[in-house]
């Protein structure tokens, strides 16, 4: 199907892109035992291959190779809190890289954000959203800004969530302390992204809501979801495929410069991070600190240990993020005259290739 996965059968590439009909120049690839599903798409992720996207030009292209590998076509850089001059850098670095097609745009996560709910961002460089500065980090992506994670509930939260929807920037809300009812006013105001759900907000209690509540029961809102092992319970995942149905997951890696690496000492923004047996805390306090998680191994807990179906997963992992970025009519799934994006996974889910606008990036090599 179109949407979902090819079991059993046989698409045709010409160029860049996947075509209806087969030209005798177009190569084939047999496709008998193997799942061929659309390019992942991340809209939350802040490096890997041991370089992150606050480096340099040369750090954020080894982190966009190194998730390529793992099968994320397509992805969008997120920053950690910083002070406002260095956002306003790096953005502009970013923005280039966006502009020639090598990163899908930016997403600032932080420093809008509750010390409450701080989790692996740093303290001092906290601020509340003054929509002067949310405007300064707009301009400064040069049209390139995706995303931008806040704290609704903390003074100037509903104006800044309003410029964003005005300039055409996802208001995510996360790292919140909000209420329920604070949280139902940011998504009146124009807020569309619950900024990895569950993780740094208060839980669900049966006479507070709190802001989960209001996330998942509102049809506006898209909800990420980290599906290591570790950020979430598999009941929990299941609550939010229950609730919020597959149309309104995306899956996000979060991933910070060890993803593909392994364990040792590391750095996210300023702060140090200790990754022991893949799970990235902070050496200070040992708060989560973002994660290891790679999306091909996302997929494979989503199916294998979590009983979603291939379908279900593919919406969360390909189609939801290209719809919320508005690419869908070029990425996201399998049809005539979209971009090449495709990955090849066995049997068993472990991925076997992955080809990005026509060429291989993981070479399957089948028979």
């Amino acid at each position: 199907m179109p949407t979902g996965p090819v079991e059993n059968g046989q698409v045709v590439v010409e160029g860049t892109k996947i075509t209806r009909t087969a030209p005798e120049t177009a190569p084939t690839l047999d496709l008998t035992g193997h799942y061929l599903v659309p390019g992942f798409v991340d809209l939350h992720n802040h490096g890997g291959g041991g370089a992150s996207f606050h480096g340099s030009p040369d750090d954020v292209h080894k982190a966009i190779h190194t998730h390529r590998l793992h099968g994320t076509t397509t992805l969008v850089a997120s920053t950690v809190t910083s002070d406002i001059d260095f956002l306003v850098k790096q953005a502009g670095l970013l923005s280039e890289l966006a502009e020639q097609g090598d990163i899908a745009g930016i997403h600032f996560e932080g420093p809008f954000i509750s010390p409450c709910r701080k989790g692996a961002h740093s303290e001092n460089l906290l601020r509340h959203p003054d929509p002067a500065e949310v405007r300064k980090l707009i301009d400064a992506a040069r049209g390139q800004a995706k995303m931008l994670t806040l704290a609704t509930e903390l003074p100037g939260g509903i104006d800044s969530v309003r410029l964003l929807a005005e300039h055409g920037v996802i208001a995510a809300i996360g790292h919140t302390d909000a209420t329920y009812e604070q949280t139902v006013a940011a998504i009146d105001a124009g807020a569309t992204v619950a900024t990895h759900l569950f993780n740094a907000m208060p839980q669900i209690g049966h006479r507070a809501p709190g802001p989960i509540t209001a996330l998942l029961e509102d049809e506006r809102i898209t909800v990420e979801l980290i599906n290591d092992g570790t950020h979430l319970h598999p009941a929990a995942l299941q609550l939010a495929f229950h609730h919020a149905r597959a149309d309104r997951v995306a899956f996000i890696t979060d991933a910070m410069d060890a993803a593909g690496v392994g364990d040792g000492r590391y750095l996210l923004g300023p702060l140090e991070v200790e990754v022991s047996e893949g799970v990235a805390r902070l050496v200070e306090g040992g708060s989560i600190a973002g994660s290891t998680l790679t999306l091909d191994r996302a997929f494979r807990r989503a199916v294998t240990v979590d009983g979603l179906s291939v379908e279900d997963v593919v919406a969360a992992i390909s189609a939801n993020p290209a719809k919320l970025l508005g690419l869908y009519d070029r990425i996201g799934s399998l049809e005539p005259g979209k971009d090449a994006d495709l990955v090849l996974l066995d049997r068993q889910f472990a991925l076997k290739g992955v080809m990005r606008r026509g060429e291989w990036v993981v070479d399957p090599q089948l028979g």
